[in-house]
């Protein structure tokens, strides 16, 4: 049985139900990530008993399940888009703002899928994007492709931004300080690509970067797509 097929409990002197724990849950992470996150931690933010929570969420991964079920709603887009590439485009650049809003997300990207009424949604509106275009196998590949890319991207952008926030150093701080380390290796000629790219390559934000490799994934689908309908 599932977190959402169990019965809540009634309230007691302190009124608590699941949508107060999540609540305080994506709170706690958002300030310190999931290692923040606890049931006893909770419970202190709600001024209730930690065992009063265990009458609503048995365990720990059952609180990571509602929270990620939470933050699911905030990615299905308000109105359907118009195309299947505008879909996935779409729900691809919602779920990278929600993990730019809730970065403890990106840890729980790519897991078993969430089953979860939002999550179902998100689910079902990636799904529907492509349902007749071609046969099932094709469209769970073609879904299974963008969300593998979309998981990547987020995860390393993400990472990009602890390790700026641990380090002190912004990018291009980071860059200047190790600038001369690199610069004496690019001049020994052996790794002409690698000088290529820090010479002539184009620097783009996290943004455009996401953007442009989106756009890759989702030509070569169309590719695929146009393959499949022949």
């Amino acid at each position: 049985m599932t977190v959402w097929d169990r019965p809540e409990p009634p309230n007691r002197p302190v009124p608590l139900d699941r949508e107060r724990i999540v609540a305080a849950a994506v709170a706690l992470a958002d300030e310190g990530g999931l290692d923040a996150v606890s049931v006893r931690k909770v419970a202190a933010r709600l001024g209730a008993g930690p065992m009063r929570l265990y009458g609503y969420i048995a365990t720990k991964e059952e609180l990571y399940d509602l929270m990620l079920d939470e933050v699911q709603g905030e990615i299905l887009p308000e109105s359907p888009p118009g195309d299947w590439r505008e879909a996935l485009r779409t729900l691809a650049h919602r779920t990278r703002h929600a993990a730019l809003r809730h970065e403890w997300l990106a840890d729980l990207l790519g897991g078993r899928p969430g089953l979860g009424p939002n999550g179902l949604a998100v689910t079902e509106s990636t799904l529907s994007a492509l349902t007749g275009l071609t046969d099932i196998d094709t469209v769970l590949r073609a879904v299974g492709t963008v969300s593998a890319y979309t998981t990547g991207a987020i995860r390393r952008e993400i990472a990009d931004l602890r390790a700026e926030r641990a380090s002190g150093l912004s990018k291009h701080a980071w860059q200047r300080a190790h600038g001369p380390h690199v610069t004496r290796l690019l001049a020994t000629g052996r790794f002409p690509s690698l000088s290529q790219a820090v010479h002539d390559g184009t620097d783009m934000d996290a943004e455009d970067t996401f953007s442009t490799g989106l756009e890759w994934v989702l030509d070569a689908v169309a590719a695929k797509l146009g393959r499949a309908a022949g």
